[in-house]
């Protein structure tokens, strides 16, 4: 069943915000970021990094915290005051929603969540403000990316994700489905105007797929794959230069030392105007996923970054896209 907006939710989401991962060799994956991805550090301790897009002012987009197991540890969302941090929390309390409010460093008041189907979420309505480096062209390297822009999750549950989520306000542009009915394998919703800040789809869950920044043009992402192959990670592409039916963005797909996921992009499109349908598509249709070229490998379709503590579920709905060694197997 397709799920309906709510209006009118308890409190004001705005947007995609920052992610953080846990890694097994900060430095390593300092540089890697840094140097092969194209994000600025912001800042560094003994025990994280902090980088952001040379387009944004908050302090971090992206946090790499130390530990002995690579997890993908939070994935944030911004609120638009400090009275929607207190709002989600009456929310939380009134349907018995575990969270709790935390400290974090360089952000304002900051409440941690599982959605309904276990995803992580870091809410937190301000951060500090650094100067943005958009204009500081001499510094751009690899894929330059300029700003966080989206997550993509993998659940047991599509439907029931996708119903607490538009239940928070969010609408949902395309959808994926099982051919010839509405029962969901993938959904794309968005709260900030274009496609996507948030998406779901079917497999064992939760786990975070990946997370994405955009980039400046197409020839970034191809000097992005460059710059990748210069500097030994050549074989950590993990998919494309490509092009997205859903969505209609241009993509690269690239994993960290730890095999965390991370997408360089462009040129999706505005989702703003209400009257807007959502773009359906069969899951079994390869155009979804791969306008032009061959489709991904298993590894993209399975693989992904586990939460700590959070027991990983099989999913409910069996409907398997069309993978690179199926495809290859055929023709």
């Amino acid at each position: 069943m397709l799920p309906v907006t709510n209006p009118h939710p308890a409190f004001a989401l705005t947007r995609a915000s920052h992610v953080s991962i846990a890694v097994t060799d900060l430095e390593r994956s300092r540089d890697f970021y840094r140097d092969v991805i194209g994000l600025v550090v912001t800042e560094e301790t003994d025990d994280a990094v902090y980088l952001r897009g040379l387009e944004e002012a908050a302090h971090h987009s992206l946090v790499l915290e130390r530990a002995d197991e690579a997890k993908a540890l939070h994935v944030g969302l911004r609120v638009r005051t400090d009275d929607d941090i207190v709002a989600a929390e009456r929310f939380f309390r009134e349907n018995d929603i575990e969270h709790r409010r935390v400290e974090r460093a360089h952000q304002g008041p900051t409440i941690q969540f599982r959605d309904a189907v276990g995803t992580h979420i870091e809410l937190t309505s301000s951060m500090d403000v650094v100067p943005r480096m958009m204009q500081r062209y001499d510094t751009f390297v690899a894929g330059a990316p300029q700003r966080i822009d989206h997550y993509q999750c993998v659940t047991h549950d599509v439907q029931k994700a996708t119903d607490f989520w538009t239940g928070l306000g969010m609408r949902m542009s395309e959808y994926t489905a099982k051919d010839g009915t509405d029962e969901l394998w993938g959904t794309w919703m968005e709260i900030k105007g274009n496609t996507h800040d948030l998406v779901f789809t079917n497999g064992r869950g939760p786990r975070l797929h990946h997370f994405a920044f955009a980039v400046p043009d197409g020839s970034s992402l191809i000097h992005a794959a460059d710059v990748a192959g210069a500097l030994g990670f050549g074989d950590e592409i993990d998919r494309g230069p490509g092009r997205h039916g859903i969505s209609n963005a241009l993509f690269l797909y690239l994993r960290d030392p730890d095999q965390h996921r991370v997408e360089l992009f462009n040129t999706h499109y505005q989702f703003i105007d209400l009257e807007t349908p959502p773009i359906r598509w069969d899951v079994t249709d390869p155009r979804r996923a791969q306008l032009w070229g061959m489709p991904a490998s298993n590894r993209w379709f399975f693989e992904a970054s586990e939460f700590p503590d959070e027991p990983v579920e099989e999913p409910l709905l069996q409907a398997t896209p069309q993978t690179l060694e199926q495809y290859l197997g055929v023709h």
